[in-house]
């Protein structure tokens, strides 16, 4: 049970994919940790205080907001998009963090090596790099591929799902074990997990080969349309994708260095849930088969429909 001399952990992204499950894993799992939630809408809010939450106005674009939002914090998750912007919202966070006292920062980044050269992870190197200099404790978690791609990025519409790096073996992780991870990180504190970086790649799969198990799982014929990053390129330049051109150019780059072996590393498996969660990590199979019925409707809507997140 929580008290006033709990840690008090702030939580932004809660609204999105990871952090609604980060949200619930605190929720399911008892914890004597006080929980304060930053969000940007209004609507947001009111809801959350309606549900007897402490939760604040918060906009990582607006530094203005950090102040009030972070006082007595002790533990904060920073949970950025994969945006150039990224930049300057984490350097104007730690600042911010660092004048409120914040003892222990946990970010979370993406699966890549130092000197990666692709222009997303560049950008999340070199945030790292401004947490570690902050001086405050910091734990980097390094997730690989979503699976839950599969219902919004890549999905299986009309019964097949399109993958632009050939048939190079990718590694792939649940959001709901990234979530659990970072509940584990904030619950513990620094006293246990400064200083770390935390790798999160379960299992890994070709395109095909992840065809084959979807097929099995939801007893219909899924296929994997094996495209190339020059077919990435061909998509966006006939607006057949429609994302900033600096996503588009660094979507296609990343894609190049995983065909031509640059990212060959991302095809491993490197998986520290077992080390922090006492359980294997979420197999692709079990993933599937819970989201079973999710996947089916995508497979059932036609080429020209628009999934849902």
């Amino acid at each position: 049970m929580a008290t006033d001399n709990s840690p008090l952990i702030f939580l932004m992204g809660v609204t999105g994919q990871t952090g609604r499950f980060i949200l619930e894993d605190f929720d399911r799992n008892s914890s004597d940790a006080r929980i304060r939630i930053g969000v940007r809408k209004q609507e947001d809010l009111e809801r959350l205080h309606n549900e007897g939450r402490d939760a604040v106005l918060f906009d990582l674009d607006d530094p203005r907001t950090f102040g009030p939002a972070l006082c007595g914090v002790e533990r904060l998750n920073i949970l950025t998009g994969y945006t150039i912007a990224m930049t300057h919202q984490t350097k104007t966070l730690v600042d911010a963090a660092k004048k409120a006292g914040v003892k222990h920062i946990v970010n979370q980044g993406v699966f890549a090596n130092d000197d990666c050269t692709d222009s997303k992870f560049s950008w999340f190197a070199l945030v790292e790099c401004y947490i570690e200099a902050s001086g405050i404790p910091w734990t980097h978690l390094h997730p690989n591929m979503f699976m839950d791609g599969m219902l919004n990025v890549s999905p299986p519409t009309g019964g097949s799902f399109p993958v632009f790096w050939g048939e190079q073996r990718v590694g792939y992780i649940a959001v709901t074990d990234i979530a659990a991870v970072t509940a584990k990180v904030l619950r513990d504190g620094p006293e246990n997990h400064a200083s770390k970086n935390y790798y999160l790649s379960t299992e890994t799969m070709t395109g095909p080969e992840l065809a084959i198990m979807l097929s099995e799982v939801m007893g219909r014929t899924i296929t994997c349309d094996v495209r190339h990053p020059a077919d990435m390129e061909a998509l966006f330049k006939a607006g057949g994708l429609k994302v900033e051109d600096w996503y588009a150019k660094s979507s296609i780059e990343f894609c190049t260095q995983l065909a031509d072996g640059r990212l060959g590393y991302f095809g491993t498996v490197r998986d520290d849930i077992p080390y922090l969660l006492g359980r294997p990590g979420t197999s692709f199979r079990a993933w599937a088969t819970a989201h079973r019925a999710e996947l089916l409707d995508l497979v059932d809507r036609r080429a020209d429909e628009t999934p849902t997140e």
